[in-house]
């Protein structure tokens, strides 16, 4: 049974598609705005610094944990469709998972549709992790996480590595990962009613403002039509109650069939990336301790 804490994400989410169905005709910014609010229901983990630094033309927000390794790197996308969601809205959780694995977080701000389009946000994550193995830090020593958008990007930059023949990162972490620009994954049915966030209309929203002239099923911007053969180890953590739970589950099946070593977990009841709430509901710090206990030995910490 969820937690009392977990209705933080629940009224959460309500209250934006409150807001959202109060007001249909309301702006991009507007709605980027509203969004950010994701960033507010995690506790500021203490004992981190933010520092900014512009890495490939990017302006990107490192969290860098007391102590910590810093050799290190979880290069961390922020989700939000590719069109919401900043280095802001996602700092808090993201620092709670550098200060899990004891290590540095990279979040870059990359540039938003429809602004800016697929490929976009691949080439430019693909440029900040090149940028961090040119300053010496060891790909072995990378690794890659991002939620719903992000979990797409952390993942689709790792295949754009791989079929350019880049050293690859040592894992990849995907939490709610939004891979499906075509929103006909089965538990959009099953999960309407359970899922308080994404729903059909809105994954479709996005994705057309994201991919644009992009087919649906380029395995860039959707890797459940990648071949995962030669990807490095993955694990994925989804909400058993979301939309976009047979994302995650499609893409781990086509993962174990290519020979990677996959682990994905569901977590009964939970909404989309519910790590959101770290530091106030045991179900995110749960998921961030697993991570982190699977995580540290790939990255060798």
């Amino acid at each position: 049974m969820a937690s009392p804490q977990s209705k933080l994400i629940d009224d959460l989410f309500d209250s934006i598609l409150v807001t959202m169905a109060e007001n249909p005709d309301m702006e991009l910014p507007e709605i980027r705005a509203l969004l950010e609010k994701c960033g507010d229901i995690a506790t500021d983990p203490g004992g981190v610094d933010y520092i900014e630094e512009e890495i490939a033309g990017t302006t990107c927000l490192w969290a860098v944990p007391k102590n910590c390794a810093e050799d290190r790197v979880l290069l961390s996308f922020h989700g939000g469709g590719c069109v919401t969601g900043s280095r802001f809205s996602h700092r808090k959780m993201f620092a709670h998972i550098a200060k899990a694995f004891g290590c540095r977080a990279l979040i870059p701000d990359y540039g938003r549709a429809p602004e800016n389009q697929a490929p976009s946000q691949v080439n430019e994550g693909l440029a900040i992790y090149d940028a961090l193995l040119q300053s010496g830090i060891k790909a072995e020593h990378v690794a890659t996480i991002g939620d719903s958008a992000g979990g797409n990007l952390c993942t689709a930059v790792v295949l754009a590595a791989r079929d350019q023949g880049k050293p690859l990162p040592a894992c990849v972490m995907p939490m709610s990962p939004w891979y499906d620009m075509e929103a006909v994954g089965e538990s959009f049915t099953k999960n309407a009613d359970n899922d308080r966030l994404v729903k059909k209309e809105l994954s479709l929203n996005m994705s057309g403002m994201y991919i644009g002239d992009t087919p649906a099923n380029n395995p860039l911007v959707n890797p459940l039509y990648a071949d995962f053969t030669g990807f490095p180890p993955t694990y994925m953590q989804v909400g058993g109650y979301e939309s976009l739970l047979d994302d995650a589950l499609r893409a781990s099946e086509s993962a174990k069939k290519a020979g990677v070593e996959i682990k994905c977990d569901v977590f009964p009841e939970m909404q989309h990336v519910f790590q959101f709430m770290a530091g106030n509901a045991p179900e995110a710090n749960d998921a961030i301790q697993k991570l982190a206990a699977w995580g540290k030995p790939k990255l060798g910490l």
